[in-house]
C-alpha cells in the first residue's frame, strides 16, 4: 500500500471515529433532580460539591450509564416562605425526574407560627410533585435534621425544646408527605448522633459535615434507584 493510501484511510478512520463518539454522546440520556429546601440542602459550611444534592449525583452518576445533573433552590436561612418566594422567581420546569425537598427547620428556629409550616409545606410538596411530572413517586421529602445534638444546640439552653419541636415538625411532615403517596426519609437520627460522633457536625458547630451528608445519600440511593428505573 503507497504512503498516499495509508494517509487517506487514517483519514476516513478519524472521521468514522468521531461520527460514533458524537453519536453515543447525543444519545446519552440524562436524569433531571431538583433539591428543594434552605441550609441542609445547599450544605452551608462544607464544600460546593459536598451537600446531599451533589453526592447524590455524583454517587448515581458512578453507577449508571445515565447521567444525572441537579439544580438547587436553597439558602441558608429560608423558611418555608422564602422557599415559596424563591421558586416563585426561579420558575422551575415540570420535567423533573426527581424532587426532594427538605424544609422547616428555619421556621422552628424563628418562632414562625405551626400553622404557618402547616399551610406552606402542602404548598410546597405540591409544587414540588407538579415539577415531577406530576408524579408522586418521583419526589422524596426528608425529615429536619436535629441540631440540638451539635455544639450549637446545647449552648442554646433550649435542647430539649428543640427536639421536641422538631419531632412535631417531622411527623407532620410525614403524615403529609404519606396522605400524598410521597416517600419521606427519616435522616434525623443521623443527626442525632452528633455529640457521639463530632465528624458529623460541620466546622461551624451547627449544621451537618460532608460525612453526614454521605449518610444522608446512603439512605436515600436506594429509593433514587428505584425512581429513575
Amino acid at each position: 500500500m503507497t504512503t498516499y493510501k495509508i494517509l487517506i484511510l487514517l483519514a476516513l478512520l478519524q472521521v468514522s471515529c468521531g461520527i460514533s463518539q458524537e453519536k453515543v454522546s447525543s444519545e446519552e440520556i440524562t436524569y433531571k433532580y431538583l433539591a428543594l429546601g434552605d441550609s441542609y440542602t445547599i450544605g452551608e459550611s462544607v464544600c460546593g460539591d459536598c451537600n446531599y444534592p451533589s453526592q447524590l449525583r455524583d454517587s448515581l452518576n458512578a453507577v449508571l450509564k445515565e447521567k444525572t445533573s441537579v439544580e438547587i433552590i436553597a439558602k441558608t436561612g429560608w423558611t418555608t416562605t422564602d422557599l415559596l418566594t424563591a421558586i416563585a422567581t426561579e420558575n422551575p420546569s415540570k420535567d423533573y425526574d426527581l424532587v426532594t425537598l427538605l424544609i422547616g427547620v428555619n421556621n422552628q428556629y424563628q418562632g414562625k407560627s405551626f400553622s404557618l409550616y402547616e399551610e406552606e409545606f402542602i404548598e410546597l410538596l405540591d409544587l414540588a410533585i407538579g415539577f415531577a411530572k406530576g408524579k408522586t413517586e418521583n419526589v422524596i421529602v426528608l425529615s429536619i435534621p436535629d441540631y440540638a445534638f451539635t455544639p450549637f444546640g446545647q449552648k442554646s439552653g433550649k435542647a430539649e425544646k428543640i427536639t421536641s419541636d422538631l419531632k412535631r415538625y417531622n411527623a407532620y411532615a410525614k403524615k403529609i408527605a404519606e396522605e400524598k403517596g410521597v416517600a419521606f426519609k427519616n435522616i434525623t437520627p443521623i443527626t442525632q448522633q452528633g455529640l457521639d460522633d463530632p465528624e458529623l457536625v460541620a466546622a461551624d458547630g451547627l449544621h451537618p459535615s460532608e460525612k453526614a451528608y454521605k449518610r444522608f445519600v446512603e439512605l436515600l440511593f436506594k429509593s433514587v434507584l428505584k425512581t429513575l428505573h
